[in-house]
């Protein structure tokens, strides 16, 4: 099959939300191929360790290229040690540089509970505005809603959970089988 006939992969919603020293990062579980779901709970957002720092990251992209970048910031935070943001930056310079990184497929949003960031392959580390970064296929739906419900008495679990059912109900590529990590607060 030609990579012209392949249909694509499609999927991914993730969200982080950061408010009252609380951040969440939330994604679903929706891997789909081309119009068809694949499987409706793939665990897209996880919790490392590193150096015993805790640090949640949720993937957008191919699961295998997701992997590999996590398994790199892993030794960047090994390497930096409770350092979230330079870890970020130099797994981001590596991605962009190095020839066999550059081919990797995904985006990734990362937080240690203070900072939160979105990741990606054209260098990227990117400090998002309004305490709010969401990625994948129905990223956008996820960021509005959440944005809208940000000045809200609503904590920023119950804002990810609402977001993301909110994507879920108007993107094709997103379902409502989320996975939610907290940290900070």
């Amino acid at each position: 099959m030609a990579d012209s006939d392949f249909p694509g992969w499609h999927g991914t919603t993730i969200i982080g939300v950061r408010k009252g020293g609380q951040v969440v990062v939330a994604g679903d579980g929706q891997v789909s191929l081309g119009q068809t779901v694949i499987k409706g709970s793939a665990r897209k957002v996880r919790r490392l360790s590193p150096g015993g720092y805790d640090v949640v990251a949720g993937f957008a992209g191919s699961t295998a290229d997701a992997f590999t970048l996590l398994e790199r910031l892993e030794k960047k935070l090994e390497a930096t040690p409770g350092q979230l943001q330079r870890a970020s930056v130099e797994l981001a310079k590596d991605w962009r540089t190095d020839k066999y990184l550059q081919k990797l497929e995904a985006m990734l949003i990362v937080t240690d509970g203070r900072e939160l960031y979105i990741i990606t392959g054209a260098g990227d580390v990117l400090e998002p505005e309004h305490d709010v970064a969401a990625i994948g296929s129905g990223g956008n739906y996820a960021l509005a809603a959440a944005r809208a419900m940000m000045d809200t008495e609503k904590d920023a679990e119950t804002i990810a959970r609402d977001a993301m059912a909110i994507a879920a109900d108007i993107c094709v590529y997103t379902n409502g089988n989320l996975t939610v990590e907290k940290i900070g607060g």
